[in-house]
């Protein structure tokens, strides 16, 4: 009886070891924490973007902003426009610049040449020059600065020119061809970059 008994409690401890849930032997895995969104990012247009803007228009696509290795032959403070790759770089020295993604002039207002900053200006007013007018009639004749301005949070006026390195407000237009000639950029690296820049600091744009 006494073995009976044994071997009864021993089937039915196996039985319940093998009924138990998994969940009791190890604990389940946890799902991912959300990724912190940096609400600076999301106003200026910076970080991921989703496939497609609520109001049905091409959606951005994000070009990081980074250190890179380049040629040390320019001073270190100048900012180089590389028009062939939509790309601006601002020069560190020690064989290093910091480089940008940016829209350019689109085909036929294509230029290259050396300038120099003229003149800052944040959250910029924007007037139409009558070139522009002249192609786009339904333009307005002058915008407030602001959000919804089409240069963006910052402008760099560049001297002997009508043209800006300004941001926008369409970042999906950065790293296309596009502008009447002005290097646009999204509004956060456009505050960046205006926070290195000086009145005065040499531009170099190349074809």
């Amino acid at each position: 009886m006494r073995r009976l008994a044994f071997a009864l409690i021993c089937a039915f401890g196996a039985l319940g070891a093998l009924s138990s849930p998994a969940s009791a032997r190890s604990p389940a895995p946890q799902p991912a924490p959300a990724p912190v969104v940096d609400p600076f990012a999301a106003l200026f247009g910076g970080g991921s973007f989703a496939p497609q803007t609520s109001d049905g228009r091409p959606q951005a696509v994000a070009v990081p902003r980074e250190t890179v290795a380049f040629d040390a032959r320019y001073a270190p403070g100048t900012v180089i426009i590389a028009t062939n790759e939509r790309r601006l770089y601002y020069v560190l020295g020690n064989g290093q610049a910091i480089r940008y993604g940016v829209g350019v002039g689109r085909p036929g207002f294509e230029w290259a040449g050396t300038r120099f900053v003229a003149h800052k200006r944040e959250w910029p007013d924007w007037t139409p020059p009558a070139q522009m007018l002249r192609r786009r009639p339904d333009l307005p004749r002058h915008m407030e600065g602001g959000l919804n301005n089409p240069l963006g949070a910052r402008a760099m006026y560049l001297s002997g020119t009508l043209y800006r390195i300004h941001g926008s407000n369409e970042p999906w237009t950065i790293g296309q061809a596009v502008s009447s000639g002005c290097i646009r950029m999204t509004n956060d690296d456009v505050v960046d970059l205006y926070n290195r820049v000086k009145v005065g600091t040499r531009v170099v744009v190349t074809r």
